[in-house]
Protein backbone atom coordinates (compact mmCIF):
# COMPACT_ATOMS: atom_id res chain seq x y z
CA UNK A 1 0.00 0.00 0.00
CA UNK A 2 1.19 3.45 -1.17
CA UNK A 3 0.05 6.50 1.10
CA UNK A 4 0.69 10.18 0.26
CA UNK A 5 0.81 13.29 2.15
CA UNK A 6 1.85 16.37 0.57
CA UNK A 7 1.72 20.31 1.40
CA UNK A 8 0.95 22.46 -2.10
CA UNK A 9 2.54 26.06 -2.47
CA UNK A 10 -0.83 27.23 -0.97
CA UNK A 11 -0.24 25.67 2.05
CA UNK A 12 -2.69 23.31 1.44
CA UNK A 13 -2.70 19.41 3.02
CA UNK A 14 -3.68 17.12 0.50
CA UNK A 15 -3.77 13.09 1.70
CA UNK A 16 -3.95 9.82 -0.45
CA UNK A 17 -3.59 11.85 -3.98
CA UNK A 18 -1.92 9.79 -6.54
CA UNK A 19 1.48 9.81 -7.69
CA UNK A 20 0.93 11.38 -11.03
CA UNK A 21 -0.02 14.84 -9.15
CA UNK A 22 3.46 14.87 -7.72
CA UNK A 23 4.46 15.48 -11.41
CA UNK A 24 2.41 18.80 -11.45
CA UNK A 25 5.10 20.33 -9.39
CA UNK A 26 2.51 21.94 -7.16
CA UNK A 27 3.93 20.93 -4.29
CA UNK A 28 6.23 22.39 -1.61
CA UNK A 29 6.68 19.30 0.14
CA UNK A 30 5.68 15.67 0.15
CA UNK A 31 5.64 12.44 2.03
CA UNK A 32 5.07 9.03 -0.13
CA UNK A 33 4.98 6.37 2.33
CA UNK A 34 5.36 2.65 1.19
CA UNK A 35 3.29 0.53 3.21
CA UNK A 36 4.76 -3.43 3.49
CA UNK A 37 4.47 -2.72 -0.31
CA UNK A 38 4.03 -5.17 -3.47
CA UNK A 39 5.84 -6.25 -6.10
CA UNK A 40 4.26 -3.70 -8.33
CA UNK A 41 4.11 -1.28 -5.86
CA UNK A 42 8.82 -1.95 -5.15
CA UNK A 43 9.14 -0.90 -9.00
CA UNK A 44 7.92 2.18 -8.38
CA UNK A 45 11.23 3.33 -6.54
CA UNK A 46 13.00 2.91 -9.88
CA UNK A 47 10.62 3.21 -12.45
CA UNK A 48 8.85 6.74 -10.89
CA UNK A 49 11.37 7.97 -8.48
CA UNK A 50 14.49 6.78 -10.53
CA UNK A 51 16.60 6.43 -7.02
CA UNK A 52 20.06 5.13 -7.04
CA UNK A 53 19.98 1.57 -7.79
CA UNK A 54 22.08 0.69 -4.56
CA UNK A 55 19.78 2.16 -2.18
CA UNK A 56 16.74 0.23 -3.64
CA UNK A 57 18.85 -2.83 -3.11
CA UNK A 58 19.49 -1.93 0.28
CA UNK A 59 15.64 -1.72 0.73
CA UNK A 60 14.63 -4.78 -0.54
CA UNK A 61 17.46 -7.21 0.76
CA UNK A 62 17.16 -7.20 4.72
CA UNK A 63 18.67 -6.10 7.07
CA UNK A 64 20.99 -3.49 6.39
CA UNK A 65 22.63 -1.91 9.38
CA UNK A 66 21.21 1.48 10.70
CA UNK A 67 23.41 3.93 8.26
CA UNK A 68 23.50 7.46 5.88
CA UNK A 69 24.25 7.12 2.29
CA UNK A 70 24.77 10.50 0.42
CA UNK A 71 23.23 10.88 -3.00
CA UNK A 72 23.48 14.19 -5.66
CA UNK A 73 20.02 15.27 -4.46
CA UNK A 74 18.75 13.49 -1.58
CA UNK A 75 19.87 11.43 1.69
CA UNK A 76 18.86 7.67 1.83
CA UNK A 77 18.58 6.78 6.16
CA UNK A 78 18.26 3.15 6.86
CA UNK A 79 16.56 3.09 10.20
CA UNK A 80 15.93 -0.02 12.66
CA UNK A 81 12.87 -0.05 14.63
CA UNK A 82 12.20 -3.19 17.61
CA UNK A 83 9.21 -5.14 17.37
CA UNK A 84 7.86 -5.24 20.68
CA UNK A 85 7.30 -8.95 20.98
CA UNK A 86 9.95 -9.86 19.45
CA UNK A 87 12.87 -7.44 20.34
CA UNK A 88 14.08 -8.27 16.78
CA UNK A 89 15.00 -5.64 14.57
CA UNK A 90 12.68 -4.02 11.63
CA UNK A 91 14.08 -2.21 8.94
CA UNK A 92 12.68 0.91 7.94
CA UNK A 93 14.05 2.72 4.61
CA UNK A 94 13.71 6.85 4.01
CA UNK A 95 14.92 8.82 1.09
CA UNK A 96 15.10 12.74 2.50
CA UNK A 97 15.23 15.73 0.73
CA UNK A 98 14.37 19.45 1.24
CA UNK A 99 11.48 18.53 -0.99
CA UNK A 100 10.01 14.76 -0.50
CA UNK A 101 9.89 12.29 2.07
CA UNK A 102 9.93 8.86 0.27
CA UNK A 103 9.45 5.85 3.51
CA UNK A 104 9.91 2.42 2.34
CA UNK A 105 8.97 -0.39 5.21
CA UNK A 106 8.08 -4.00 4.76
CA UNK A 107 6.55 -4.60 8.18
CA UNK A 108 4.06 -1.71 10.22
CA UNK A 109 5.35 1.06 11.13
CA UNK A 110 2.32 2.69 14.05
CA UNK A 111 4.77 5.63 14.54
CA UNK A 112 4.44 7.08 10.75
CA UNK A 113 0.55 7.02 11.51
CA UNK A 114 0.93 8.57 14.55
CA UNK A 115 3.21 11.91 12.22
CA UNK A 116 0.88 11.86 9.63
CA UNK A 117 -2.32 12.45 12.19
CA UNK A 118 -0.16 15.15 14.29
CA UNK A 119 0.69 16.71 10.62
CA UNK A 120 -2.96 17.16 10.37
CA UNK A 121 -3.66 18.49 13.53
CA UNK A 122 -0.92 20.66 13.82
CA UNK A 123 -1.23 23.16 10.72
CA UNK A 124 2.05 25.25 12.06
CA UNK A 125 4.52 22.86 11.49
CA UNK A 126 3.48 22.40 7.47
CA UNK A 127 6.01 25.41 6.68
CA UNK A 128 8.62 23.59 8.44
CA UNK A 129 9.54 21.37 5.79
CA UNK A 130 10.56 17.59 4.95
CA UNK A 131 13.37 17.71 7.67
CA UNK A 132 11.09 18.34 10.76
CA UNK A 133 9.18 15.50 9.45
CA UNK A 134 11.66 13.20 9.00
CA UNK A 135 13.03 14.18 12.62
CA UNK A 136 9.35 13.88 14.03
CA UNK A 137 9.18 10.31 12.21
CA UNK A 138 12.98 9.22 14.03
CA UNK A 139 11.78 10.81 17.23
CA UNK A 140 8.58 8.70 17.21
CA UNK A 141 10.97 5.41 16.28
CA UNK A 142 13.31 6.23 18.98
CA UNK A 143 10.58 7.00 21.67
CA UNK A 144 9.11 3.62 20.86
CA UNK A 145 12.15 1.66 22.42
CA UNK A 146 11.61 3.48 25.83
CA UNK A 147 8.54 1.27 27.25
CA UNK A 148 10.38 -1.79 26.02
CA UNK A 149 13.28 -1.05 28.41
CA UNK A 150 11.48 0.62 31.00
CA UNK A 151 9.70 -2.73 31.14
CA UNK A 152 12.59 -4.89 31.29
CA UNK A 153 13.98 -2.67 33.90
CA UNK A 154 11.07 -3.58 36.49
CA UNK A 155 11.18 -6.99 36.10
CA UNK A 156 14.71 -6.94 36.57
CA UNK A 157 13.83 -4.94 39.70
CA UNK A 158 11.12 -7.37 41.10
CA UNK A 159 13.52 -9.70 40.10
CA UNK A 160 16.51 -8.28 42.15
CA UNK A 161 13.98 -8.22 45.09
CA UNK A 162 12.98 -11.50 45.45
CA UNK A 163 15.92 -13.10 44.88
CA UNK A 164 16.14 -16.19 47.07
CA UNK A 165 17.29 -19.88 47.63
CA UNK A 166 13.54 -21.10 46.41
CA UNK A 167 13.22 -19.21 43.64
CA UNK A 168 16.74 -18.79 42.43
CA UNK A 169 16.90 -21.25 39.26
CA UNK A 170 13.84 -20.34 38.07
CA UNK A 171 14.06 -16.61 38.46
CA UNK A 172 17.92 -17.07 36.75
CA UNK A 173 16.37 -18.70 33.49
CA UNK A 174 14.02 -15.34 33.61
CA UNK A 175 16.62 -13.09 33.63
CA UNK A 176 19.15 -14.80 31.24
CA UNK A 177 15.80 -13.93 28.50
CA UNK A 178 16.08 -10.60 29.53
CA UNK A 179 19.19 -10.27 29.05
CA UNK A 180 19.06 -11.60 25.42
CA UNK A 181 16.22 -8.99 25.19
CA UNK A 182 18.73 -6.53 26.26
CA UNK A 183 21.16 -7.60 23.85
CA UNK A 184 18.53 -7.43 20.81
CA UNK A 185 17.90 -3.80 22.15
CA UNK A 186 21.42 -2.57 22.39
CA UNK A 187 22.34 -4.28 18.65
CA UNK A 188 19.68 -1.83 17.41
CA UNK A 189 20.11 1.43 19.79
CA UNK A 190 23.74 1.18 19.77
CA UNK A 191 24.15 1.51 15.38
CA UNK A 192 21.07 4.27 15.70
CA UNK A 193 23.48 6.38 17.88
CA UNK A 194 25.70 6.01 15.84
CA UNK A 195 23.64 7.19 12.58
CA UNK A 196 22.07 10.27 14.41
CA UNK A 197 25.67 11.68 15.48
CA UNK A 198 26.44 11.18 11.52
CA UNK A 199 23.26 13.40 11.04
CA UNK A 200 24.09 15.87 13.23
CA UNK A 201 27.72 16.75 12.24
CA UNK A 202 27.16 16.14 8.33
CA UNK A 203 27.51 18.92 6.03
CA UNK A 204 25.67 17.76 3.43
CA UNK A 205 22.63 17.41 5.29
CA UNK A 206 22.63 20.89 6.15
CA UNK A 207 20.71 20.94 8.95
CA UNK A 208 19.95 24.25 10.15
CA UNK A 209 20.67 25.81 13.98
CA UNK A 210 16.97 25.09 14.82
CA UNK A 211 16.99 21.21 13.32
CA UNK A 212 19.74 20.63 14.58
CA UNK A 213 18.82 21.14 17.95
CA UNK A 214 15.57 18.60 16.99
CA UNK A 215 18.19 15.50 16.00
CA UNK A 216 20.42 16.57 19.15
CA UNK A 217 17.63 15.84 21.50
CA UNK A 218 16.70 12.36 19.24
CA UNK A 219 20.75 11.62 19.65
CA UNK A 220 20.26 12.51 24.04
CA UNK A 221 17.37 9.89 23.80
CA UNK A 222 19.44 7.38 21.79
CA UNK A 223 22.62 8.29 24.83
CA UNK A 224 20.45 7.79 27.40
CA UNK A 225 18.81 4.40 26.13
CA UNK A 226 22.71 3.21 25.41
CA UNK A 227 23.12 4.16 29.58
CA UNK A 228 19.58 2.22 30.65
CA UNK A 229 20.63 -0.99 28.82
CA UNK A 230 23.97 -1.18 30.05
CA UNK A 231 22.89 -0.39 33.44
CA UNK A 232 20.26 -3.13 32.94
CA UNK A 233 23.37 -5.65 31.49
CA UNK A 234 25.37 -4.93 34.43
CA UNK A 235 22.58 -5.18 36.82
CA UNK A 236 21.36 -8.88 35.15
CA UNK A 237 25.36 -9.68 35.59
CA UNK A 238 25.31 -9.02 39.26
CA UNK A 239 22.33 -11.00 39.27
CA UNK A 240 23.73 -13.71 37.54
CA UNK A 241 27.00 -13.75 40.20
CA UNK A 242 24.54 -13.48 43.05
CA UNK A 243 23.09 -16.97 41.63
CA UNK A 244 26.73 -18.13 41.28
CA UNK A 245 27.73 -17.40 45.05
CA UNK A 246 24.56 -17.94 46.61
CA UNK A 247 24.92 -22.07 44.31
CA UNK A 248 28.63 -22.39 45.88
CA UNK A 249 27.66 -21.45 49.28
CA UNK A 250 24.55 -24.04 49.28
CA UNK A 251 26.91 -26.03 48.26
CA UNK A 252 29.43 -24.93 50.89
CA UNK A 253 26.84 -25.68 53.04
CA UNK A 254 25.73 -29.15 52.29
CA UNK A 255 29.45 -30.41 51.91
CA UNK A 256 29.51 -29.06 55.17
CA UNK A 257 26.53 -31.02 56.53
CA UNK A 258 28.03 -34.18 55.18
CA UNK A 259 31.85 -33.53 56.54
CA UNK A 260 30.15 -33.41 60.37
CA UNK A 261 28.07 -36.35 59.56
CA UNK A 262 31.14 -37.86 58.57
CA UNK A 263 33.03 -36.76 61.01
CA UNK A 264 30.78 -38.06 63.88
CA UNK A 265 30.60 -41.06 62.39
CA UNK A 266 33.71 -42.18 61.60
CA UNK A 267 34.94 -42.94 65.16
CA UNK A 268 31.61 -44.82 65.85
CA UNK A 269 32.63 -47.00 62.79
CA UNK A 270 36.05 -47.78 64.25
CA UNK A 271 34.33 -48.81 67.30
CA UNK A 272 31.64 -50.77 65.67
CA UNK A 273 34.49 -51.97 63.24
CA UNK A 274 36.67 -53.36 66.12
CA UNK A 275 34.17 -55.41 67.98
CA UNK A 276 32.77 -56.40 64.78
CA UNK A 277 35.88 -58.84 64.51
CA UNK A 278 35.53 -62.70 65.01
CA UNK A 279 38.13 -63.20 67.34
CA UNK A 280 37.99 -65.75 70.48
CA UNK A 281 39.87 -63.61 72.50
CA UNK A 282 37.62 -60.14 73.21
CA UNK A 283 37.53 -60.39 76.73
CA UNK A 284 34.55 -57.27 76.68
CA UNK A 285 32.34 -59.61 74.52
CA UNK A 286 31.77 -61.31 77.40
CA UNK A 287 31.30 -58.55 79.77
CA UNK A 288 27.47 -58.56 81.25
CA UNK A 289 27.43 -54.63 80.70
CA UNK A 290 29.43 -53.89 77.92
CA UNK A 291 26.74 -53.37 74.95
CA UNK A 292 25.77 -50.47 77.08
CA UNK A 293 29.03 -49.34 77.92
CA UNK A 294 30.40 -49.34 73.86
CA UNK A 295 26.83 -47.99 72.56
CA UNK A 296 27.33 -45.17 76.14
CA UNK A 297 30.67 -44.06 74.83
CA UNK A 298 29.43 -44.22 71.22
CA UNK A 299 26.66 -41.65 72.39
CA UNK A 300 29.32 -39.38 74.19
CA UNK A 301 31.47 -39.16 71.30
CA UNK A 302 29.28 -37.83 69.03
CA UNK A 303 27.63 -35.22 71.25
CA UNK A 304 31.07 -34.24 72.21
CA UNK A 305 31.88 -33.53 68.74
CA UNK A 306 28.46 -31.86 67.83
CA UNK A 307 29.65 -29.60 71.01
CA UNK A 308 33.03 -29.25 69.69
CA UNK A 309 31.80 -28.14 66.08
CA UNK A 310 29.24 -25.71 67.79
CA UNK A 311 32.35 -24.35 69.77
CA UNK A 312 34.51 -23.81 66.38
CA UNK A 313 31.67 -21.74 64.70
CA UNK A 314 30.70 -24.32 61.84
CA UNK A 315 27.26 -24.09 62.44
CA UNK A 316 27.25 -20.11 61.99
CA UNK A 317 28.14 -21.40 58.18
CA UNK A 318 23.90 -22.68 57.82
CA UNK A 319 22.85 -19.09 59.05
CA UNK A 320 21.31 -16.94 56.51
Amino acid sequence: MIRTLGITNNQELKMDFPLEEISKNSFEWYWVDFDEPSVQEELLLSTFFHFHPLAIEDCLMRLQRPKLDYYDDYQFLVLHKLNENTFEAEEVNMFVSKKFIVTFHKSPVNEFDIVRSRLQDQPQNWERGAIFVTYQAIDKIVDSYFPMVYNIEDHLNTIDDELNYQNNAKSMRYVFDLRSDLLHIRRTILPMRDLLYRILNSERFALIKTERAYFGDVHDHLIKLTEMVESNRELTADMRDSHMSMNASRMNGIMMILTIISSIFIPLTFIVGVYGMNFENMPELHWQYSYFIVLSIMIFIAVFMLVWFKYKGWFDLFKP
